[in-house]
């Protein structure tokens, strides 16, 4: 079991694999950051203000009037967190994004690549004898 697991691991693929999720889960940070940093405020500034990522509507329980997200689920109240899923969705939509255009440039990258070993001519044979005329000569050389 021990040698199937190096075998695994030895597959160029996986390591391939594990990279992608650590630069994945690095991008995301980065993602997420921009998304809290730069978007919410933008939203804010367009909607008068209001901090989108606390929106959200209480279910049950007793909470605070004006307290954040955060608070009203230490309080241990249901709420509805319609900001947070909102800003959920668009750190995907920018995640996604970002994949569709690398993966779209890594098809362009092979796309070109291949065009450009098609495009290439192949080298021509040298001109020689051919097997006819070799044959041709050794059956005259026999004559004489």
């Amino acid at each position: 079991m021990l040698s199937e697991f190096k075998d695994f691991i030895a597959k160029g693929n996986v390591m391939d694999m594990a990279v992608g999720i650590i630069i994945g889960a690095a991008f995301t940070a980065i993602v997420k950051s921009m998304v809290g940093d730069l978007i919410n405020p933008l939203v804010g500034l367009f909607t008068g203000g209001v901090e989108f990522t606390n929106s959200y509507i209480v279910l049950s329980g007793e909470v605070a009037a004006g307290a954040s997200l955060e608070a009203a689920r230490e309080a241990g109240a249901a709420v509805f967190a319609h900001g947070a899923f909102i800003m959920a969705v668009i750190n995907f939509l920018i995640i996604a994004f970002v994949v569709f255009m690398l993966v779209r440039y890594v098809n362009k990258v092979k796309d070109a690549a291949t065009r450009k070993a098609e495009a290439a001519p192949e080298p021509e044979a040298p001109a020689g004898p051919s097997e006819l005329d070799i044959l041709m000569e050794i059956r005259d050389a026999l004559k004489k």
